[in-house]
C-alpha cells in the first residue's frame, strides 16, 4: 500500500526567525541547518520551533534574523543518545520556505500560521488528569509512519471534552488530530538535586478523530461492488 506522507503529517508555520542557522547534520553528502523560528499565538505569546532545512532549500534563500517566512514540512522525531540515556527529540523538517512579504501575503492570510495535521496511531496509554483549577488535560504519545519503515513519536496534548475522549483510548488505537505545535519551558530534576531548565515540544490538539478500519473497509467494498 502507498502512503501519502503529506497527508500522513503535513505543517504549515508563519513566523520570524529569531537565531542564526548552525550546521545540524549531513546525510548522503547533502547537509541540513537548524535555526529557531518565533510563531505568534492568538493570546499574544509565542512559540519558538526548532526549524531542520536542507542545504538545497536556502541555496538561493537568506535566512536572516526578523526575516518573516512560510515554512511548510513536518513534525518529526529522532532519539539523541546522551548521559547514557535516549532523548526523544523534536523538529520541524522544512520541505519548502518562502518570505512572507506583500506578493504572498494575501495567501498566506488564508492559512493559520501555526497548523498540523497528523494521522497516526496511539503507542502509550493515554495520561489523564487534572489541574488543581479544574482543567481538564490528557497526554498522548503518537506514531506517525515515515517512509522506510521509520516513525515519528509526537507527544500531544488534549484538552476539555478531547482529554475525557482520549482517556480510555487503547494503545493501537489510528487517529487523525488537527493542531498545533507548541513550545513550553519544564525543569529537569536530576539524582544529585540538580536542575535544569529545557524545552519540550508538543502538539496541542484541536480536534481529534477516531478513523474507523472496518467502516473505511464497508465503504470500499461498497464502492467496488458499485
Amino acid at each position: 500500500m502507498i502512503t501519502n506522507y503529506t497527508e500522513n503529517n503535513y505543517l504549515v508555520l508563519i513566523g520570524k526567525i529569531i537565531s542564526d542557522k548552525t550546521f545540524s547534520h549531513e546525510i548522503y553528502g547533502e547537509s541540513f541547518y537548524l535555526f529557531n523560528l518565533e510563531v505568534p499565538r492568538l493570546s499574544g505569546n509565542e512559540d519558538v520551533i526548532p526549524i531542520t532545512i536542507s542545504e538545497r532549500l536556502i541555496a538561493n534563500f537568506d535566512l536572516g534574523i526578523g526575516k518573516k517566512i512560510v515554512v511548510e514540512g513536518q513534525f518529526r522525531s529522532y532519539n539523541s543518545y546522551e548521559n547514557e540515556r535516549n532523548r526523544l527529540v523534536l523538529t520541524v523538517f522544512a520541505k519548502d520556505v518562502m518570505e512572507y512579504n506583500e506578493e504572498n501575503q494575501e495567501e498566506s492570510k488564508e492559512r493559520v500560521s501555526n497548523e498540523v495535521t497528523l494521522n497516526g496511531y496511539i503507542c502509550k496509554k493515554p495520561i489523564y488528569r487534572q489541574t488543581p483549577f479544574g482543567r481538564e488535560i490528557a497526554d498522548l504519545l503518537l506514531a506517525v509512519n515515515r517512509a522506510y519503515n521509520k516513525s515519528d513519536y509526537i507527544p500531544c496534548i488534549a484538552w476539555g471534552r478531547n482529554a475525557r475522549f482520549c482517556e480510555n483510548m487503547e494503545i493501537g488505537t489510528e487517529v487523525k488530530i488537527v493542531g498545533r505545535v507548541q513550545s513550553r519551558m519544564y525543569e529537569k530534576k536530576f539524582e544529585d538535586g540538580t536542575v535544569e531548565q529545557r524545552v519540550a515540544y508538543e502538539v496541542s490538539i484541536g480536534s481529534l478523530e477516531v478513523i474507523d478500519k472496518k467502516e473505511n473497509e464497508q465503504e470500499n467494498s461498497e464502492a467496488e461492488a458499485i
